[in-house]
Order: C-alpha cells, then structure tokens, then sequence
C-alpha cells in the first residue's frame, strides 16, 4: 500500500521524505523494524520510543511518524511524518492497512466496570442462537468460529484490534463483539471505530493511579466517550453515574434496569438451583413481555441478561433466539458451574480482590447453602492489602475456607498465605479454615471433603489456563482437574 493510501484520514506534516513509498507493515515495536515497514514512535508510561527511531532506520525501516522532534541527520533516507497523536495515527492507519473491516460488520462495544466479560458472553450466545456469526474479544480472550486466541489487554492495541477485526471479516463473521476499556478509548485503541450498538454495565472506582486515570471523574468520562462513538447507547438506568456519564453523548439511548423508566424492566426475579445448575429466572416488561432463565446465579446475572435482551431487541432478533442464548450461555471462569457431584455444587470464578469476593459470596449465600466454603490464593509481587482484604472477608462471610496458592510468581507461598492470615483473624478469630499450599491438594480436599448441600466457590484464577511459580507457567485448568479428579475417585 501506498504510504499516503495508508494516511486517508490523518491529520500530518510531511517533514521529510515521499509519500509514493511503498508500505508492507506497521510497526510500533522497534525489534520488529525490517524494510519496507513503517515504525510508529509512541511516548508511553515507561518509555519514548522516539528513541529508536534512528536504529529503525538503520534496520532498514521506510517510514517513521512521530509525535515529537527527532534528529533528522540520524534518519537519513527515510520519511518522517508528525502527527499529534501517534497513538491516533496508529489506529487509524492500522484501520487503513486492513481495509476498515469493522465498517463492514455490526460492530458492539460493551463498556463499565463490572459484568463486561459476562455481557459480551451473553450478547454473543443470543446472536448465534438467532444465527449470526459472531467475533469476540475481551478479557477471556479473542472468540471466532471455533477459534480462540489469548489477549494481553482487554481492549488490544489498535493495530491488533485491526488485525482482528480483518480475520473475523475473512472467516465470515457479520458481527464483532468486544469489551471495551477506559484505557483502550484513553489509549485511542479504538479510534476510528464507530459502533452500531455501544452497552454500559455499571461504574464503580477502579483503575485510578499511576499510568491509569487520575480521578474517578477522567475514569466516568472515558467510558462515557463510546457514546459518542456509536448509533445506539444500551444503558443501565439505575446506576448512579449513568446521567453524568452520558452527558453529550450523541447516540439514541434504549434502557434497562429496575426503574419504572426502563425501556426493558425486570419486575421480580426467583433464585433456582440444582446440581447442574446455579441461576435466576424473571420477567421483563416495558416495551416488551418475557420470561427469561439464566444459568448463573444472582442479581447482577439480571442486569448482564437485561443488557443482552435489549442488545437483542435493537437488533430486531426474535425472541426464541433472545430465550434459548441466554438460556444456556455459560462464561469460562466467572461463576462457571463445574457439575461432578449431585450432593453438592462447586463453581469456578476470577474474583481475585475484595470487592469482588464480596459480591461473589453475598451472591452464593442467597442460595442458602449447607456451607458456604472458598478456595483460595492471592498471586504473588502484588499488593498485600489484596491479600489482607479477601482473608477479611472470607473469615466473615464464609462458613469454611481453604488457603491454597494463585500464581505466586517469585514470592514463597508460605509468605502469602501468612498475609492473608492477618486478614482472616481481622474479619473473623473463630473463622475456620486450613492451609494447603499446593492448589490441587487444595481441590482434591475441597472434593474429598465436600457435605451434602455445600456450595464451594473456587476463586482466584477462574478462566486461566496455568500455575505461576517462579516464574514458571504450568499447565493448570481447572475444571479440567476438577473433572479428572470426580471421575477418578468414581464421584456420583
């Protein structure tokens, strides 16, 4: 592609060089720099990465585009365009290079702080119910037709975002769902995309420090921006930030919620479980009538279902298709129900900081188990006070808990457990529990040690795929294990 085909729609300065160079790539990691590429100078958090412009050229590289002044006598031959944002310039190109795919599909962003995976996960299993071919990406990772793929961030750098988006289009999809992050719209992962359909969850104080937002109040109004990115804004009507997060929005609003108001109501939900399964029903009035059944337990499976129903009614999807995928959608890892015994349940989840773990088990204790039992870690070369808080509420909430490891990374899982100790005697000095370093002896007891009626919560690692010691990732699933173990001991 033609260098200035590769810059439709952004705004530069020549400085030095042609615009009838021919590009192969875009880069923005200088150890990929090659001929016929064009590197990409970004300012991050850690470091500028104008200061490898010079040896990108040096390997060859045929473009730059910077954001700042560099040494033009150091890039000799090469062209260089400025820009004010490379970050901007990167996704826009990167759109360009793979020719605007998301402008070819339905696209949904899902946005908040909580419920974004369970979301996009339910969203996802309601379109392919109505038969259409959906890409997702998120936390979990990238989903296409069969396919699945690990993601360093929720919302992946715009140039991957882009990648994907053009794999999707070639295997067929018509839809591309994702997640879509305070960082990925601050970062500009997702400038130049405009969205069909953009939801929000719900907001709460998350991501406010160093190389993140500074206030809660930046944090509100990035998410607020997809809505002024896309044609149709699903939102939660009850959450309290809802109005100031909205404000200039452009887009035409459809609600959800509890409040009168809502477009899509839900008027009384019931609690249901048995050994294979652990959900709510309810009932949805406004513009629309329907009784709807999710497999996953408590209040905040109603607001993720709601967002889903109206995502599907904005769609114009029947409503058999909005029943039967929310119906049967399952999430790896957040609350995943892993059925090996009818005596009792134990379930699978990603809560791995207190507040997570709080709304995890005040959700589980509704169900009214025989015990309510946790197993559970906190990772290593992390905040201690992640450690202090979930012993603190495991003490008070739980009726048993089991202490194992997480990824303890380089810290002694001793260490850890001893942190996590001071937490529990602070929530609860008559708590029970027991330590079992090694993660599965800790599920082998949690099986083996099971009462009729318990409901065990396996916490911590929920859809990850390895153990972390030392360093080292080892193969380690979870449900996997769970699975084995059952068969191997003859569990009924």
């Amino acid at each position: 592609m033609k260098l200035e085909q590769l810059l439709e729609g952004v705004s530069y300065t020549l400085v030095q060089g042609s615009l009838e160079l021919d590009i192969e790539d875009i880069i923005y990691d200088s150890r990929k720099a090659a001929p016929g590429r064009l590197f990409v100078c970004i300012v991050g958090t850690q470091r500028d990465s104008h200061d490898y412009a010079a040896q990108c050229v040096a390997d060859g590289v045929t473009a730059l585009v910077v954001q700042h002044d560099i040494d033009l006598s150091t890039v000799p031959g090469a062209a260089v365009l400025k820009v004010e944002s490379s970050r901007y310039a990167l996704a826009l190109m990167s759109g360009n290079l793979f020719g605007n795919p998301s402008r070819r599909m339905t696209m949904i962003g899902v946005t908040g702080t909580k419920g974004k995976t369970t979301t996009t996960h339910m969203i996802k299993s309601v379109l392919e119910a109505a038969g259409r071919k959906v890409g997702m990406i998120g936390t979990n990772g990238i989903y296409f037709l069969g396919h699945h793929q690990e993601t360093a961030n929720t919302t992946p750098e715009s140039y991957e975002l882009q990648k994907t988006f053009r794999e999707f289009l070639d295997a067929g999809c018509d839809t591309a769902l994702m997640e879509v992050s305070s960082q990925g719209l601050m970062m500009d992962r997702v400038a130049g995309i405009h969205y069909d359909i953009g939801v929000f969850t719900n907001l709460s104080p998350d991501h406010i420090g160093p190389g993140e937002h500074k206030t809660f109040e930046e944090y509100r109004s990035w998410k607020g921006q997809l809505f002024k990115r896309c044609d149709v804004g699903v939102v939660n009507i009850d959450d309290e930030n809802t109005e100031a997060l909205l404000e200039g929005h452009t887009c035409k609003l459809v609600t959800y919620g509890r409040d009168e108001k809502a477009d899509y109501r839900e008027t009384g939900y019931e609690l249901l479980r048995t050994h294979d399964f652990l959900g709510v029903k309810f009932h949805v009035t406004g513009k629309d009538e329907m009784d709807v059944k999710v497999n996953m337990p408590g209040e905040f499976s109603v607001y993720n279902a709601l967002a889903a129903l109206a995502v599907g009614k904005v769609l114009g999807l029947p409503d058999q298709a909005i029943h039967d995928g929310l119906g049967k959608c399952v999430v790896k890892g957040r609350v995943e129900l892993v059925p090996i015994s009818k005596k009792f349940t134990i379930l699978l989840d990603y809560a791995h900081n207190e507040v997570s773990t709080e709304s995890l088990l005040t959700t589980l204790r509704a169900y009214k188990p025989h015990r309510l039992v946790v197993v559970f870690g906190c990772g290593g070369n992390r905040s201690k006070l992640r450690r202090y808080g979930m012993g603190e509420i495991c003490a008070k909430m739980a009726d048993f808990s089991i202490l194992t490891e997480d990824n303890n990374r380089f810290e002694k899982v001793e260490d850890i457990l001893a942190d996590i100790r001071v937490g529990m005697n602070k929530g609860n000095p008559d708590a029970k529990f027991v330590e079992i370093p090694d993660r599965l002896d800790a599920l082998h007891y949690a099986v083996d040690h099971a009462q009729e009626g318990d409901l065990i919560a396996v916490i911590g690692k929920g859809h990850e795929t390895y153990r972390d010691r030392e360093g080292v990732k080892t193969p380690f699933l979870e449900r996997e294990l769970l699975e084995e173990y059952a068969q191997q001991i003859g569990l009924e």
